[in-house]
């Protein structure tokens, strides 16, 4: 039962179906969006009208299809493959290359016929044969008057590592699945925040208790007025509030501590501030106003003494300016910072209040997985090394040699020529 199961495993068709199972089931991942919430798969995903005929909200919640990479089932799979690989490996591989390695000497000379390629010689060249064997790196092993020779055995290596590799990126998205997480925060210049919004984690998943500070936050345009860049000026603090760490963080240049991931992804305005003449600071809450083109907000200031009159502030750039309307909608041009503005009362621009959006990320399985690829790259290379065999008999004056080869027969037959001729 035991060597039934274990050929099973390492059956190479079973392997495939497996392989087309988690393919499939990363493709339903894909097309699927992940860890959103129960309105939005009623919204995508109706009864009435299911996609692709089948796909509706409750067969995806039923089936765990809105989290499909955290699924046990997907686990399970993924387990299976590579216990699949490891019994192939042991069971096939191993024992493969063990062959490979030992002296295969040939005892008749029927043999050489069962070849790709082989022919025979005079005696009095087999010396000279040998040595131009030699001289091609083969490795000559000799029994009486029976050689046997090889080259490339490393080459036979290939498909252990390929087997290698696959279980190693298998195991870092598990491990990534299980121990990562993701969360993202809008905050306020000047404020210190920890990690709370979390967008997605896995089942073991520790959050870190970290606290960091928004030194601050700023805006690089470009002469047409675009966006060029966004820079936070971020601080890690330990448990008593001291700097550990400090750096300029930008899109895709984020800050790395212990293993998390500090992306720069978004930014707001959260109001302006102003100083009326006894030195009283005033600040007016911004709202945005939903733009597909560009972010825009916008907020009224009113004099309490004429409540039918105001100015309609409007702001889309952190480049220290607003623009300023009446309550009839006539524009009276731009306010800059520290300008001061007559509005019955004279008050001072004094500041514009921006928040950054943050993105933390960890996945501890990452490097798993990129020593996974690497080996795999390695293991391609390696495959192109050409394991090749020679066999020699000695034999009434004659010489019957003949060889064989994995890959670049038509290289091997040139080799092959220049030994003989």
């Amino acid at each position: 039962m035991k060597q039934k199961f274990s050929r099973l495993i390492a059956d190479l068709r079973f392997s495939l179906f497996l392989l087309l199972l988690i393919s499939s089931c990363s493709i339903l991942g894909t097309i699927i969006e992940q860890d959103q919430s129960v309105e939005i798969y009623k919204k995508n995903y109706p009864l009435t009208d299911p996609v692709f005929g089948f796909l509706t909200w409750d067969r995806i919640i039923d089936f765990e299809l809105d989290h499909v990479y955290k699924t046990w089932w997907f686990f399970t799979l993924i387990f299976l493959f590579g216990l699949s690989l490891i019994f192939c490996t042991f069971l096939q591989q191993f024992p493969s290359l063990k062959i490979a390695r030992r002296c295969q000497f040939f005892r008749t000379t029927e043999q050489f016929y069962r070849l790709k390629i082989s022919t025979i010689l005079n005696s009095s060249s087999f010396n000279k044969l040998l040595l131009n064997i030699k001289k091609n790196k083969y490795s000559i092993f000799q029994q009486k008057n029976t050689i046997y020779c090889y080259k490339g055995l490393i080459g036979r290596l290939a498909p252990i590592i390929v087997h290698f590799s696959i279980i190693l990126i298998l195991l870092g998205t598990i491990i990534g699945s299980l121990f990562g997480f993701k969360a993202q925060e809008i905050v306020p210049k000047t404020e210190t925040f920890h990690i709370q919004n979390i967008l997605n984690n896995g089942q073991l998943t520790l959050i870190p208790k970290t606290s960091t500070r928004i030194n601050d936050f700023w805006i690089t345009y470009t002469k047409n007025k675009t966006v060029a860049q966004f820079y936070s000026d971020l601080s890690i603090l330990d448990n008593k509030g001291n700097e550990t760490t400090r750096k300029t963080i930008s899109v895709n240049y984020p800050l790395i501590f212990k293993g998390v991931y500090y992306y720069q992804t978004d930014w707001n305005l959260i109001g302006l501030r102003f100083q009326n003449q006894k030195m009283n600071t005033i600040e007016y809450p911004l709202i945005n106003i939903l733009n597909k083109e560009r972010k825009v907000w916008l907020t009224v200031i009113l004099n309490k003494s004429l409540k039918d009159e105001g100015i309609l502030v409007i702001i889309d750039n952190l480049e220290g300016y607003c623009s300023i309307y009446n309550t009839s909608g006539q524009y009276l041009g731009n306010l800059e910072l520290n300008e001061v503005i007559n509005f019955k009362i004279p008050i001072t621009f004094l500041e514009l209040i921006s928040s950054t959006g943050l993105q933390m990320k960890t996945d501890p399985g990452i490097p798993v997985i990129y020593s996974g690829f690497f080996s795999l790259m390695l293991s391609t290379l390696i495959s192109y090394i050409t394991y090749s065999q020679i066999w020699i008999i000695q034999k009434n004056r004659k010489i019957f040699i003949g060889g064989n080869t994995n890959r670049a027969t038509f290289e091997f037959e040139l080799e092959f020529f220049k030994f003989i001729k």
